[in-house]
């Protein structure tokens, strides 16, 4: 196969045809055991599990669920934080036979419910914690829900009877009942560990994971990803970094912070699956907590921290990050929305490590595109198509019309990462694979050397007077600001334009503040007529998805009420 244009812009040694070889899952963890097994695998709160004791809680897991009849077509559904429970049900779940669902720890009672009766969710794995436990207690006997594996802190590390979960804060271990609808973890894991081997024939077609995606528009589908799929994000992975000689990672000898939640598909693939072929230690964080990370990367040496980009315009807007020693880094990583230039310019400033950003989707498992460490680095860029990828823009309007180089128009990719499609809904899938290429709804353009530019989501182009507004543009130049930490852009009702462009801004700790007039001023050579915003508000805080992203769908709905009963007032 030839290899696409973008090669000539690789890191060197890393070519576009990749040997990728889809494997089960779980081939991950045992060439990992076989490879690193007394070195350290997880650690959690200064506990630490070693590969080959994880190895063996997955096995024993594995048996534990096929004799609660877990297999083939069947839906396991995990509710669980980062702790060392997650890696041992999934790979357990997966070495049965069945299939995982990932849920969020935040997911409301209706969003639950209509996962569990969605996904066809047989049994669900969770803590006894009042924050979760509870939670899952509402869907026994009102869902199709049949069972609960329930997991506490002492199950897989040495915790003292008396420890209390962090997070809680001080509240107490939920009530579990004693029946046959409840199976403690402990007695998961009470046996020998001899499982019956389950079987992939084929697995680029099997599914492996249910990756719920879509919420902010209409009900959440769920993606089919295939053992396949994820095993080749993986190794795509592996083939952009191996090569790469600036970065010094050794076998065997790194350690990352998890921070990102592994039921989050960038946590998952991206993090915790890659960090097992490199043999890495992770030390896992419940949640980001700017101290708690802070602390680590400084006292345990980290040298690979993957994260969002709030997390890093946390981490620069310290006072005090000069007494951090953060010598040991080698690998800083950026995903799960764009990266703004102003944030990126200053970590690499203030902590000397470059960084590499990518972008990617739960549908992509969620390989797509990476920067080069160290190499040629494009302003506003997201990187180049992973090996194996490829990558095309079609008009907006007419999705088979695949446009040129530097035309804007709604991005698509092909490649072993992309899913099977849409649990249960073949017409969202036939819509997102229109023209055999899978749409992502990202609008942006590819330069001559093979960069991509992600301008904006479709969904959040703002069309104004005629004219299509990029949200993430105004948003870059608002970054430029030197009192700005965070901000978003969206569309609000214009009844003259149709839509405008409103901001809504977090300061940086102790910065001074501005009002509207004074940003339109600072804006004014860096905008168009037609991007300016027409109304600005300052808040102490934006909404923000559970990986930390900024989300847009909770202002927009504000806004839409707001107009709504102005409308309506009006008469």
């Amino acid at each position: 196969m030839t290899a696409p244009f973008w090669e000539k812009s690789y890191p060197e040694g890393v070519k576009w045809a990749l040997d990728i070889q889809p494997k089960p899952i779980w081939s991950i963890l045992d060439e990992a055991v076989a490879k690193f097994a007394p070195k350290p695998f997880l650690e959690f709160m200064g506990k630490k599990l070693t590969y080959a004791a994880a190895s063996d809680l997955v096995d024993r897991a594995a048996k534990g669920f096929q004799a609660l009849g877990v297999g083939p077509g069947v839906h396991v559904g995990l509710f669980l934080p980062n702790t060392p429970h997650y890696p041992i049900l999934f790979f357990g779940i997966l070495k049965a036979g069945g299939r995982v669902v990932n849920y969020s720890p935040l997911d409301a009672e209706r969003e639950l419910r209509y996962k569990i009766e969605d996904s066809q969710t047989d049994i669900i794995c969770t803590l006894d914690l009042n924050a979760l436990y509870p939670n899952i207690a509402k869907m026994l006997g009102s869902t199709r829900l049949k069972k609960v594996v329930v997991g506490g802190l002492p199950d897989v590390l040495p915790f003292p009877k008396n420890f209390l979960f962090p997070l809680l804060k001080g509240k107490e271990i939920a009530n579990v009942p004693k029946d046959d609808r409840h199976v403690r973890f402990s007695d998961l894991v009470a046996n020998d560990g001899r499982y019956t081997p389950h079987a992939v024939k084929n697995p680029a077609d099997e599914v492996a994971i249910l990756q719920y995606t879509g919420g902010t528009t209409g009900v959440p589908k769920g993606a089919m990803l295939t053992h396949g799929n994820i095993t080749a994000t993986v190794q795509m992975y592996c083939s952009w970094t191996a090569q790469n000689k600036a970065l010094n990672l050794t076998d065997g000898e790194e350690r990352a912070l998890m921070v990102l939640p592994m039921f989050h598909i960038y946590g998952l693939s991206a993090v915790l699956l890659r960090m097992m072929v490199l043999g890495a230690e992770m030390v896992l964080h419940p949640r980001f907590d700017l101290q708690a990370v802070i602390q680590d990367l400084h006292k345990k040496k980290i040298t690979i921290f993957p994260g969002v980009p709030t997390m890093y315009a946390a981490i620069i807007g310290l006072k005090n990050i000069k007494d951090y020693d953060l010598s040991a880094l080698k690998f800083c990583a950026s995903g799960g929305a764009p990266l703004p230039v102003e944030v990126q310019d200053k970590f690499e400033e203030l902590t000397g490590h470059k960084m590499i950003e990518g972008w990617g989707m739960t549908e992509t498992s969620p390989a797509g595109t990476q920067t080069v460490y160290g190499g040629q680095r494009r302003r506003g860029s997201c990187g180049l198509p992973l090996p194996g990828i490829t990558m095309e823009i079609v008009d907006v309007e007419d999705p088979l019309k695949v446009l040129g180089i530097g035309e804007r128009g709604e991005i698509c990719i092909k490649g072993p990462n992309v899913m099977k499609g849409y649990w249960n809904k073949p017409e969202a899938t036939e819509e997102a694979f229109a023209g055999g290429r899978f749409h992502t709804g990202d609008v942006g353009y590819i330069d001559e050397d093979g960069y991509i530019f992600i301008v904006d989501r479709k969904k959040d182009m703002i069309l104004s007077g005629g004219f299509n507004v990029y949200p993430r543009n105004i948003e870059e130049a608002i970054y430029e600001h030197p009192s700005v930490e965070e901000c978003t852009v969206i569309g609000v009702p214009d009844q003259y334009r149709g839509q405008s462009a409103k901001a809504f801004i977090k300061l940086k700790p102790g910065a001074p503040s501005f009002d509207f007039e004074a940003l339109k001023s600072f804006l004014k050579d860096k905008l168009g007529k037609h991007e300016m915003p027409v109304a600005m508000e300052i808040r102490e805080a934006l909404p923000k998805t559970l990986i930390g992203k900024l989300s847009k769908k909770e202002l927009v709905e504000e806004e839409k009420k707001k107009y709504e009963a102005a409308q309506k007032a009006a008469g």
